[in-house]
């Protein structure tokens, strides 16, 4: 019998991987972040992260008859997460805080509070498989995750555990009710944990002047011509690819947003096949693989995007990529390189 730490969120996800363990003879130890203060916010109320989520996981402790600890990381989330998400918003970028937290809280910290305890593995809920210390895609294709763990430490592979990535979520849920679990039938957060109402423009705003900064100001949305088809409120409402949410605009066509110039207040706008790019320049890349300086692979740019053959060249930690077929997309996004179900590398779009 080994000792673990399973990371609890206090969903079904990660409830269920804790049991499994459990069932299979392990000492488990169960540890669940508190990244934020929700107080006073709907997370308050059952979001991700919130202190529900916090009560629910040391219930799910109870029922399992494993020790519970709560570990206070609303700084370094404050300091890792939340203000990159800010600080790329107002850059006109479209970041990602998921991947942020797999890089920075969600392995490296409980690592190190697990090895403290004299336990050298941690368990988590992610869909995703561990396979002779490479990452793979998780076998339920709608709920796979390793497009979210690319920036993971590498060297940490070889101390985690994803019990839940040869399972289908309608596998785990069944797992969950067998062993009884008190959150079995708790609803998924679809939204970002610190931003539970969703109005990600509200929230860097009011970030924004906690900061001291300057919010963007209201500008022009012009077309590929340069002539101006309407008025915004600010560019961090916008991101690259989107087509709803625009205004009103002086012309009945449909448009997308090409890009976003901070420096000038403006919002630009085209046709999809103008928002579309067939090269992509890609920084801080970041190997879960042997590295290379050239390969034939499949790049991925969003969570739910279908992955694109393409040819990437490698050097200094930056990447070109040639896509095979043109995509969407924003800088400031993820991109992940795989091969086959395998993760390769993975970096951000400039």
């Amino acid at each position: 019998m080994s000792l673990v730490v399973a990371a609890l969120s206090g969903g079904v996800d990660s409830a269920t991987a804790a049991a499994l363990l459990v069932e299979q003879g392990h000492q488990v130890v169960g540890m669940t972040m508190r990244l934020y203060d929700a107080r006073g916010t709907t997370a308050a109320s059952g979001r991700c992260c919130g202190p529900r989520d916090i009560e629910d996981a040391r219930a799910v402790c109870a029922h399992l008859g494993i020790p519970h600890h709560v570990i206070d990381l609303e700084r370094e989330f404050a300091d890792a997460v939340v203000e990159d998400f800010v600080e790329a918003y107002l850059a006109g970028e479209t970041p990602n805080p998921c991947v942020k937290c797999n890089q920075h809280i969600k392995f490296s910290p409980l690592l190190q509070r697990a090895r403290a305890i004299g336990a050298d593995v941690l368990v988590t809920g992610h869909y995703a498989r561990i396979i002779d210390g490479g990452l793979y895609r998780g076998r339920d294709a709608g709920k796979d995750q390793s497009y979210f763990l690319f920036s993971m430490p590498a060297r940490e592979l070889d101390a985690v555990r994803f019990p839940l990535g040869h399972l289908t979520k309608d596998e785990v849920r069944a797992e969950a009710h067998r062993f009884g679990l008190p959150n079995a039938a708790k609803d998924e957060s679809q939204e970002i944990c610190f931003v539970p109402d969703g109005d990600y423009a509200g929230f860097v705003s009011a970030q924004a002047l906690r900061r001291g900064r300057a919010l963007p100001t209201a500008g022009n949305i012009v077309d590929e011509t340069g002539a101006v088809v309407g008025r915004h409120e600010g560019v961090h409402r916008f991101t690259v690819g989107q087509h709803r949410g625009l205004g009103n605009l002086t012309t009945r066509e449909k448009l997308y947003v090409t890009a976003v110039d901070p420096a000038h207040a403006e919002v630009r706008v085209g046709p999809k096949t103008a928002a579309e790019k067939r090269e992509l320049a890609i920084r801080d890349l970041r190997w879960l693989a042997p590295e290379t300086d050239r390969l034939d692979a499949h790049v991925q740019v969003r969570h739910r995007g279908a992955p694109i053959a393409a040819t990437i060249t490698v050097s200094e930690g930056r990447a070109n990529v040639q896509l095979a077929e043109p995509t969407v997309a924003a800088a400031g996004q993820a991109a992940v390189i795989y091969a086959g179900d395998r993760v390769l590398a993975g970096g951000w779009i400039q």
